[in-house]
């Protein structure tokens, strides 16, 4: 088997001076380093986890023509007009499911930090709404996901936006309110950028993955049954992306 893919230090100096440095004729001057040093080992690793779904997220899909996110950046709509991101990353969406809808997987590596992660990170109205009944009907299903020793000890705590009342249409002291109240549900952790070329680089973003799978599942289920929200078409988790 092929060593476990991870990352170079001279691929996180290359992301630091991308930072300095946002400007497109900077980067095609250097963009074979940046097809080297960072798409080759992120393709590496979606490779290997291609694998690795098989045997415990069969449902998600690994392919870098899904996966990969590009380096350039949509500005239409932004006031921030850096042409590149200073990241790159990878979603594994649900395969029944477009790719910024629904639950799914995601791994960031920037300068700083390695995000390894996923959730539901911007459900539309009728998204959060299906999430919420699935909630009010399952919460014991979901406590057990969240509470669990392997889920604490990989990401901590369920995260995410949150109300500070119980939504509408739910009694004030619902089983579930601690649940309602989000507007999102992340669960994540974030490394030191150091993570990403260690030799434990690939086995901590597998360990995420798989104590987190689960939760995915769970949040996928409503938006699977339900004819408004499948098969339609925002996904960084990281709140630093």
């Amino acid at each position: 088997m092929k060593p476990a893919p991870r990352f170079t230090p001279e691929a996180l100096k290359f992301l630091r001076a991308l930072k300095r440095h946002n400007d497109r004729e900077w980067f095609k001057a250097r963009k074979e380093r940046y097809e080297v040093l960072l798409r080759a080992p992120m393709l590496a690793l979606v490779e290997r986890l291609a694998d690795e779904f098989k045997h415990f997220a069969p449902e998600l899909v690994a392919n870098p023509k899904i996966s990969l996110y590009r380096i350039y950046r949509d500005t239409r709509f932004s006031k921030d007009k850096t042409p590149l991101k200073t990241h790159i990353a990878a979603a594994f969406p649900h395969r029944a499911l477009a790719k910024h809808q629904g639950g799914g997987l995601y791994v960031e590596i920037a300068h700083g930090w390695v995000w390894v992660g996923g959730g539901v990170y911007a459900p539309e109205p009728e998204q959060l709404q299906a999430l919420r009944e699935h909630i009010a009907k399952n919460v014991q299903r979901l406590r057990v996901i969240v509470e669990s020793s392997g889920f604490r000890r990989a990401v901590g705590t369920l995260e995410g936006e949150r109300l500070r009342r119980v939504p509408r249409g739910f009694p004030a002291d619902h089983e579930a309110a601690e649940f309602l109240k989000y507007r999102q549900f992340i669960a994540g952790r974030e490394f030191p950028a150091s993570f990403a070329t260690s030799p434990r680089f690939f086995r901590g973003i597998l360990d995420v993955f798989q104590q987190i799978t689960p939760l995915v599942r769970f949040l996928n289920e409503p938006l699977l049954h339900d004819s408004r929200t499948a098969g339609r078409g925002p996904y960084p988790f990281s709140g630093a992306s």
